[in-house]
Formats: C-alpha cells, sequence, structure tokens
C-alpha cells in the first residue's frame, strides 16, 4: 500500500471562482501578499488535510501539521521554480514530508518514553540475592538522582515532563494549562524524556 494515496482535488478544491492560476499564486506570495496565501489555503487545504491525516492518524496533530504546511510554503515561496513542476505539487511534496517528520517524531517521544519507565522502573528482587533494604536504600537514591536531573533541564522541558509524566496530563491538557502551542509542548516533552533516558541508562544496571 502506498504511503500516500491518490488524492482527487475537486473543482471546489481548484478555487474556480478565483481568475489567479497556482503560478500566479505562488508569485504574490513571492512578493508577500497574504491574501495570495489564503486563497491557495481555500483551493487545496481541504484535500492537504486529508492528505495529511492519512499518515499522521491523529485529528489533533493533522491540523498542526496543516499549518506548519502552510507556514513553511510562506516563508519557503522564494525557493518554488515552475521548472521544478506544478504548484500543487510543490505543495503536497511539503505537506508529505511535514508529516512523515510528525510521525517519526511521535515515534521517538513514545520509544525515549518507553525507555525511560523501563529504566527507572526498579529491577525484581532476585530472590536470596537482594534484601528489602538494599532495593529501598536504591529506589531512594533513584529518586534522589532523577531529581536532581529533573532540576538539570531547562526551565520550560521541566515543567512539561513534570506535568505529562508526574502529573498525568496529555499533551493537549498541557497546552491548554501553560497557555502554549500544542506543537511546541509536543516538542518541550520529546526534549526533555530523551535528556532524561539519556542520564538514566549509565544506572540501568545498577538498580
Amino acid at each position: 500500500m502506498a504511503l500516500f494515496p491518490e488524492i482527487q482535488f475537486s473543482a471546489a478544491d481548484h478555487g474556480i471562482g478565483s481568475a489567479l492560476c497556482d503560478e500566479a499564486l505562488m508569485e504574490k506570495i513571492t512578493q508577500r501578499q497574504q491574501p495570495a496565501l489564503d486563497e491557495l489555503y481555500l483551493r487545496y487545504g481541504r484535500s492537504l488535510r486529508v492528505l495529511i491525516g492519512s499518515v499522521v492518524r491523529e485529528e489533533s496533530e493533522a491540523d498542526d501539521v496543516l499549518q506548519e504546511s502552510f507556514l513553511q510554503i510562506w516563508r519557503e515561496a522564494r525557493n518554488y521554480s515552475p521548472r521544478a513542476g506544478k504548484p500543487l505539487g510543490w505543495v503536497i511534496t511539503i505537506a508529505r514530508r511535514r508529516a512523515i517528520d510528525r510521525v517519526r517524531r511521535r515515534d521517538c517521544y513514545r520509544r525515549a518514553k518507553q525507555r525511560f519507565e523501563d529504566e527507572i522502573r526498579p529491577a525484581a528482587v532476585s530472590s536470596g540475592r537482594r534484601n528489602a533494604t538494599h532495593s529501598e536504600v536504591a529506589r531512594t537514591d533513584l529518586r534522589r538522582f532523577l531529581g536532581q536531573q529533573m532540576r538539570n533541564l531547562p526551565a520550560v522541558q521541566r515543567e512539561v515532563v513534570e506535568l505529562a509524566y508526574f502529573g498525568g496530563l496529555s499533551q493537549r491538557e498541557i497546552a491548554a494549562t501553560t497557555r502554549t502551542p500544542l506543537g511546541t509542548v509536543k516538542t518541550r516533552l520529546q526534549l526533555g524524556m530523551r535528556k532524561l533516558t539519556q542520564c538514566m541508562r549509565p544506572l540501568r544496571h545498577k538498580i
């Protein structure tokens, strides 16, 4: 199965009422004319949203990626060249790459979180090899060490890790609580968890 199914763009998507062709729109976007970007969104936003959603599989993330894609189009419009193909192909390529990057970051975060959970989970006490006192000391030392590493995180990363891992909040709840864009919350959480996982790795055989 292809990663991206073929998308059939409807007449409504193409903005039949607009007198400007896609190439002319791109030229105006290059000239930093905001209405041209709005028109491009009206033509293709719905279909690009479907394409992105087929990859990320999560409604909230599809909306984020769509917004990120159009921001990239706005910033990088000067990089588009008609010799490379139609504007629609260029736009689809941007959305496709953004969607793939989002899935990769999400998977990376989940793997880091799982490794972190595995590494801080106290090892089962082997019969006759470890007594309760030894295990409790190990857990106390681990909590102390983890607290130190948390304090070493940048404040914004420490905040989201505490709210997510220790407070039990979802990423969307953290975004609402901290009044931070959801994409920023996800990035901070991913970076914070990665750093904590790395610092815990040397201790995995000492717990």
